[in-house]
């Protein structure tokens, strides 16, 4: 019995530690967003400042667990690192060229290819209720952004953003296999030190000055970044693979609210539906959940 609560309780952590990455998320770009209202900051500078607040995260919070040797000697760490930082790199590249919805939308389905990835390669069951869920997240994100609207069409940024998904599917069941021999600190910096060896080049080369509050709100979007990567990295210690990157569906929905909150943005009946879809469609699974035996 004593087990049984002890894994019930771990498994409530995990589930508020990936809201609580969500909310981190939805504000990172919020900022983001803000920022590109008073000041020009470039992608690569935008990307590389989210990996040295990341790593700085981890420097000072987890100074015994952090093994930085291990980023070099273990291939599924390298793995894990080029492609997040490619994959960071290509989110924010897809929104500047198909517009948030649409690359929202396309982006985001690695819920999909993440749970079949674990299915395939953890032996994860996909049960029922997931199934069900992920099938309401994804009719509601699709009605939230809208991204097939009369006089849209595909092309290479489409089909870039869907490899992008790829990727965050794959990362996502990586993040699980490496936590059976590596500290989340350590997870999450293989992205960082990666991310910035792709980026830091780039971003010194356009690199153009800025005012101390665009600094200043770059340090936070930056930091808020870095918070909900380490959170989701440490909830996936729990969750499965597709419970917890469910719960990482509400981050569109968080940012659509937040837009029309500062930003003035107007939303239709089908988008506020999708949204209370979307609301569904993730916290359903994740309340009917079972946790594992320990």
């Amino acid at each position: 019995m004593t087990s049984t609560h002890a894994t019930t309780r771990s498994h409530r952590t995990s589930v508020l530690m990936m809201l609580g990455s969500a909310a981190c998320f939805i504000t990172n770009v919020l900022l983001i967003r803000a920022l590109g209202g008073f000041a020009h900051a470039s992608l690569w500078v935008v990307v590389s400042a989210r990996f040295i607040v990341g790593l700085a995260i981890v420097c000072a919070l987890y100074r015994r667990e952090f093994e930085p040797a291990h980023l070099f000697t273990n291939r599924k760490l390298i793995e894990r690192g080029l492609l997040g930082g490619i994959c960071t790199l290509g989110f924010y590249f897809t929104v500047t060229k198909l517009g948030a919805g649409r690359a929202t939308f396309i982006n985001n389905t690695y819920v999909v290819w993440g749970g079949l990835f674990a299915v395939l390669m953890l032996r994860e069951r996909l049960r029922p209720a997931l199934v069900a869920g992920a099938a309401g997240t994804f009719l509601g994100l699709g009605l939230l952004t809208n991204p097939f609207a009369a006089g849209s069409h595909t092309g290479v940024f489409d089909f870039i953003a869907l490899l992008n998904a790829l990727g965050s599917a794959w990362i996502v069941v990586t993040i699980r296999q490496l936590h059976t021999r590596e500290h989340s600190s350590t997870i999450f910096a293989a992205q960082c030190v990666f991310g910035l060896l792709i980026c830091g080049g780039p971003a010194l080369g356009s690199f153009a000055p800025m005012t101390p509050l665009a600094w200043g709100v770059l340090a936070v979007a930056s930091t808020c970044a870095g918070a909900g990567q380490l959170l989701m990295t440490q909830a996936f210690r729990d969750l499965s693979v597709a419970e917890g990157s469910l719960l990482q569906m509400l981050v569109p929905l968080g940012i659509a609210t937040g837009g029309a909150t500062f930003f003035h943005e107007h939303f239709t009946f089908p988008e506020l539906l999708g949204g209370a879809l979307i609301v569904i469609g993730t916290a359903a699974p994740a309340l009917m959940a079972r946790p594992r035996p320990a």
